[in-house]
Parts: C-alpha cells; structure tokens; sequence
C-alpha cells in the first residue's frame, strides 16, 4: 500500500504541473513518448507498449492529442492497418516548456532522499518491474 500510496502522490505533483497546460499526465507521457520516437514516428500499438500506466484506449488519447494539434497521425505505407504517429511542433513547445518544472518538482519531490538514496530506489524499483509479469497470466 505504501508504493501506491507514493506512486499517487507522485502522480498528483506531476498532474499539478502539466494539467494547466490543458493535458493530462497520461497525454504528457504520450508526448514524451512521441518526442523520443524520432522522425520515423511510432506505431500506435508501440506508443501504447510504452505507456508508464497501463491503460486501454490509446487510440481515444491519440485522438484528443491530435485535436489540440500535439499529434499527427498517418496510415502505414508499409501496413495499412498500422497508424504511424509523430509529434507535432506545436507538442514540441509544449513538451520544452515543461522540461525544467519536471525536474524541479521531480528533485522537489524526492527531497526526503539523498542522492545515493535516489539512485538505491530507482534501481530496487526496476528490479521490481523486472521480475513481475505485466500479462495479467500470474493474477489467474
């Protein structure tokens, strides 16, 4: 309960910094996401494998990203049941505003470890993700 308890708090700081900007951390992950898929731009499917928080509906994010002109979308030439997708200049401006007043709140936020700390907790996180199964297969 104390992870959840953390990873809500966590959240909710990271919500605080980019809602007024008219996006939501989910859609903020997206970006950032899209923003490291380069000029070939990513796959919907790959876009959604990326995710932070596993949840449906990546295509209903990309959509609202797209209205708000964060996104581009193009079919495939390759697979025309694939959408390719790319960030847009005006996600770009977005994503570069918010850089620094992430990682200041993300510094502002661990403030109660030491930076050996931070790096200890970072690593027995990772180890955590590495050794559960994200299939849901475990659960049944």
């Amino acid at each position: 309960m104390s992870v959840m308890r953390t990873a809500d708090l966590l959240r909710r700081g990271m919500a605080a910094l980019v809602e007024p900007l008219g996006i939501t951390v989910q859609q903020f992950n997206v970006l950032r996401i899209l923003r490291g898929g380069g000029p070939d731009g990513l796959p919907t499917l790959e876009v959604g494998a990326r995710m932070v928080e596993e949840a449906p509906g990546i295509t209903r994010r990309l959509d609202r990203l797209e209205r708000k002109g964060l996104v581009r979308r193009q079919r495939c030439p390759k697979d025309r049941r694939q959408h390719l997708c790319w960030i847009t200049p005006q996600g770009l401006d977005l994503l570069a505003s918010l850089d620094e007043p992430v990682v200041t709140r993300s510094r502002e936020m661990l403030k109660g470890l030491n930076r050996g700390e931070q790096a200890a907790l970072v690593r027995l996180l990772d180890r955590l993700r590495a050794a559960n199964d994200y299939t849901g297969a475990h659960l049944s």
